[in-house]
């Protein structure tokens, strides 16, 4: 009897054992309560729980959207996301927002004991502080800051899960859609955006052009202004240049003139008269012209004066007078030797005898 008794109790203390031997991951807790009352949080690795006195909490988990219940407590960073909702911006337009927050449990008896419900709690708080953020703002503001509405939400939530014994480390707004009206009015005020931005760089790009043009041309003015004024002064200096020669080249040949006179025996008759058939030469070269002798246009004058004396006094008559031709002959042998050479006259008047 005594033996049966002592089996019957080693069999029992055995499959307590067996029983109350809980073996817990890494990474994860247990929370055990003593007759209903919280004793311990059961740490990784074998636990041994006194069977009848002993059990694990149960908690509610979970996991992208599905619920589940575990006597595990996971201590790792989990990701939590939540279906877009709607937010009325400070504008008065309606937005959907998808939002994704990342957390961990750092206390597993707060957790358990501190809310009914930590997944369905996170849940409710993200949606309406999201909502309270976004209502404060623009719907411009709500386009653009998405870094300041994930900061603002996450020190919310961190701030009111603290006492749960969860710590929120992110926040990220997974998507924003705007209404369908909103959205091709952004597209036409985006496409009109471009196009005046199109306009502009093509405006600053003709005003450069025009801007680059006269420069060009205005230098190019400048240039040739100043290769103008270079190709004049370059003609002055030659036709400078060839007057000095020229010049020159007549005062040597005069003086060789001169000399070769000198050395001959000076200024004769012959050789005067010889210059003179020269220079008539010269001058008579061409059409059109008229050459009369300076000392002939006295001779011819004189000649005019007696025949209006001789004419006055009636003497013409009894005595004939010597022709013109003759008087200037005479006239121009006697004047060769002393006279300069003749005086090119042109569209010489009609003298009164030759008429």
């Amino acid at each position: 009897m005594g033996t049966a008794l002592f089996v019957i109790g080693a069999a029992a203390v055995v499959f307590a054992m067996i029983k109350g031997l809980r073996i817990v991951p890494q990474a994860k807790v247990m929370v055990v309560e003593r007759l209903g009352k919280f004793h311990h949080v059961a740490s990784s690795g074998p636990n041994i729980l006194i069977p009848f006195f002993d059990s694990p909490r149960v908690m509610e988990m979970r996991v992208g959207n599905r619920f589940f219940r575990s006597h595990l407590v996971d201590l790792r960073e989990q990701v939590m996301g939540f279906e877009t909702v709607q937010a009325i911006t400070h504008d008065n337009v309606t937005m959907e927002v998808g939002s994704v927050i990342y957390y961990q449990i750092v206390d597993a008896a707060k957790a358990l004991y501190a809310v009914e419900n930590l997944a369905l709690a996170i849940e409710q708080l993200t949606m309406t502080n999201l909502r309270n953020i976004m209502g404060g703002l623009t719907l411009d503001q709500t386009l653009t800051s998405r870094e300041t509405v994930n900061t603002k939400l996450r020190l919310v939530l961190d701030e009111a899960t603290e006492k749960w014994g969860v710590k929120v480390t992110r926040v990220e707004l997974r998507e924003i859609e705007p209404p369908a009206a909103i959205k091709d009015a952004m597209a036409k005020q985006m496409t009109a955006e471009r196009e005046r931005r199109a306009e502009v760089t093509k405006a600053e790009g003709d005003k450069s052009a025009a801007i680059l043009q006269a420069e060009g041309e205005k230098i190019s003015r400048i240039l040739r202004a100043e290769a103008e004024r270079d190709a004049e002064v370059a003609r002055a200096e030659g036709r400078k240049r060839a007057t000095l020669l020229d010049a020159e080249a007549k005062a040597d040949a005069t003086r060789m003139v001169f000399d070769a006179i000198n050395a001959g025996g000076g200024a004769t008759p012959e050789v005067l008269a010889l210059r003179y058939m020269e220079t008539l030469q010269e001058l008579g070269k061409g059409d059109n012209k008229m050459f009369v002798p300076y000392e002939a246009t006295a001779a011819l004058g004189s000649i005019a004066t007696l025949k209006e004396v001789f004419a006055k006094e009636g003497t013409v008559k009894s005595q004939p007078a010597p022709s013109a031709a003759a008087l200037s002959a005479q006239s121009l042998s006697r004047t060769l030797q002393t006279q300069p050479p003749a005086v090119p006259v042109r569209n010489r008047p009609a003298l009164p005898s030759e008429e």
